[in-house]
């Protein structure tokens, strides 16, 4: 990821969204922890209401902090277990079927495959998700990372600013902020379609075309440094290349122009 925000020109910044470890402040690092990991969602609520509120608040006030310097926005996740959660989210959100939009995450086996959906169709009946609800959805078996993201996407939206949404766990995020306001995804931007198998049907609910398919898995926000380069690239045609008027040859007969 550091070599690709490099390689872009775009800075990395790291958000303590939940982690269980109290980390010493540093330059590049945000500390914006809810809480030391999310509870268990087969036994009950992931979060609070007011713990899935303030993940949200907390990614659109990264947004107002940075705005002055930013011209688009990636976004990227570091966790371990998330392709869970965000199978939940789609799942209820769409109304599909868990095994439909489930995932291998790391690479899991068969017996582990069937044990996840297990856990998500547990997970969905014991908090019973509200699916017009996206703040319940996400607070019952959301993740404090994928509220941050939920919450960036929105304060994207709000300054007017692009934001380029990497793969399945990011997807997640964006997700639950269109079902927020979908004013959001004309924010959006799809950087790549995920591996993962839900991951398509998110992007058929935001309405998104993917800018590229690379079979990539534990991204990281890879996928959106690369997403970026494309906006960046589609801009700069859009405003340096010369057009039939510039180059003095509008409307003139195909005979007539000479190459």
């Amino acid at each position: 990821m550091n070599v690709l925000a490099k390689h872009v020109g775009a800075r990395v910044i790291v958000v303590d969204m939940g982690v269980d470890h109290e980390f010493e402040p540093t330059d590049g690092l945000e500390i914006r922890k809810i809480g030391r990991g999310t509870r268990n969602m087969t036994k009950g609520p992931a979060m609070t209401r007011d713990e899935a509120e303030r993940a949200v608040l907390a990614g659109i006030e990264l947004v107002e902090k940075y705005r002055d310097c930013l011209d688009i926005l990636g976004t990227g996740d570091m966790g371990i277990g998330n392709t869970t959660p965000s199978s939940a989210i789609v799942s209820v959100i769409t109304g599909t079927d868990p095994e439909k939009v489930t995932g291998r995450g790391t690479g899991i086996d068969d017996r582990s495959l069937r044990n996840k959906v297990a856990v998500i169709k547990k997970a969905i009946e014991v908090n019973r998700p509200d699916p017009k609800d996206a703040l319940d959805v996400l607070a019952k078996i959301g993740g404090f990372e994928i509220a941050g993201i939920a919450g960036l996407v929105i304060g994207a939206a709000l300054y007017k600013i692009p934001v380029v949404v990497d793969g399945f766990i990011s997807t997640a995020g964006a997700l639950i902020a269109a079902e927020m306001n979908p004013l959001v995804k004309g924010y959006i931007i799809a950087a790549h379609q995920s591996v993962e198998i839900g991951h398509r049907k998110m992007l058929e609910h935001l309405e998104q075309i993917p800018l590229l398919d690379l079979n990539l898995r534990l991204g990281e926000g890879t996928g959106a440094a690369l997403g970026i380069s494309l906006v960046e690239a589609g801009v700069r045609i859009l405003t340096e290349m010369a057009t039939f008027a510039d180059a003095g040859v509008a409307g003139k007969k195909d005979e007539e122009v000479k190459v």
